[in-house]
């Protein structure tokens, strides 16, 4: 790849996803948008809209600087935090959760600002200082300070899965970074014990370690959506029952075009197009990696890896829940789940790595 031209195979693994979820939203909403709007393209609709503003976006800053954004890392985490506080505020209560500001024409997850928000900060602050992390006190600890006060925000919500989601981008960039391997381990201990007490001490979070663990004893309560994934994901096979012709989007899985649109998709495709998914997701994460291995300067390099964890983490997370290889937690999947201000910031981080592409030379 010479200078001045994006990685094509990272930007095209990136078209085929987003194509793939647009296609397997409007198969996994049309018969919950029916029932709720009475028209089934409501939900595509909006998807394909922001899809279309997300790509802009996405070119215009394949061609925007990156290194503009170290400057204005800070005001950004700090943006992003007073959203977290605002959210605690003003959100908009769904499921029991305040985690979405509502726009008006969408709603907004400032979790979603605040993944990004991190990794820019702390992409350009070590790349200013990459010998800080040296020492624990001055140098570690701070970040973990950083991380510790938003993650706290996001449990007041509670948002877990984003608690998880900015810890693992964190603690990923600290490392790569030159934080110490035993600093890092010294913090397990902790961190397990505090997810403990975390877990024992809230009520619905007990009800899903206790459906994971046997979603039959409560089939139509809390077992129900993972049942229902299960069934879906198996009745599947090896070729799937046919692009639209899954049975259990008829209101089994609620909301199968979110966080389980991927089992929808199973049962449509198969193993074969659940497989494919998979690859492309593995093919996105490995591009993500060479960016950051050939790319010109140490922000650049932390922040293609602060991304590509986001991608990582997230789709674990999402394909984990949905196989009921670990307990129901609230993951969308990138470029899958429906929900248009996710799509785009998603959009936006990978323009920033096929602005990083665009300046790398390989070696």
């Amino acid at each position: 790849m010479k200078k001045g031209q994006i990685d094509f195979q990272f930007f095209i693994t990136v078209m085929a996803l987003l194509a793939l979820g647009l296609i397997m939203v409007f198969s996994s909403s049309s018969e919950s948008a029916r029932h709720i709007f009475g028209n089934a393209y409501y939900f595509i609709n909006r998807q394909l809209l922001w899809a279309v503003i997300s790509v802009v976006a996405m070119m215009a800053l394949s061609k925007f600087d990156y290194h503009r954004f170290g400057k204005l890392s800070f005001p950004i985490l700090l943006i992003s935090g007073f959203l977290l506080v605002l959210v605690l505020v003003v959100g908009e209560e769904i499921n029991g959760g305040k985690r979405w500001i509502n726009l008006g024409f969408s709603t907004f997850q400032p979790s979603e600002a605040a993944k990004i928000s991190i990794i820019l900060f702390f992409s350009y602050s070590l790349s200013k200082n990459p010998n800080i992390l040296k020492t624990f006190w001055t140098g570690l600890l701070p970040y973990l300070a950083v991380l510790g006060i938003f993650s706290g925000f996001l449990m007041l919500e509670p948002h877990f899965s984003g608690t998880v989601v900015i810890l693992g981008i964190g603690v990923v960039i600290l490392f790569v970074g030159g934080a110490k391997i035993l600093h890092l381990a010294m913090l397990g201990v902790p961190a397990v014990v505090g997810g403990w007490i975390l877990i024992f001490t809230s009520e619905y979070r007990m009800k899903r370690i206790t459906a994971f663990l046997d979603p039959f004893k409560d089939k139509l309560g809390d077992g129900w959506q993972i049942i229902q994934s299960l069934y879906a994901i198996g009745s599947g096979g090896i070729f799937g029952l046919g692009l639209g012709r899954s049975r259990q989007k008829f209101l089994y899985i609620p909301e199968p075009h979110n966080d389980f649109i991927f089992s929808i998709l199973c049962e449509e495709l198969g193993f074969i197009g659940a497989l494919v998914t998979i690859l492309l997701f593995a093919a996105l994460i490995w591009r993500g990696i060479r960016i950051a291995m050939n790319a010109p300067d140490t922000f650049g390099s932390l922040l293609a890896v602060g991304i590509t964890t986001l991608i990582a983490v997230e789709v674990i997370i999402n394909i984990a829940v949905v196989t009921s290889s670990m307990p129901v937690t609230g993951m969308p999947l990138p470029f899958f789940s429906y929900g248009g201000t996710a799509l785009f910031a998603i959009m936006c981080c990978m323009g920033i790595m096929l602005n990083i592409s665009r300046q790398s030379v390989q070696k």
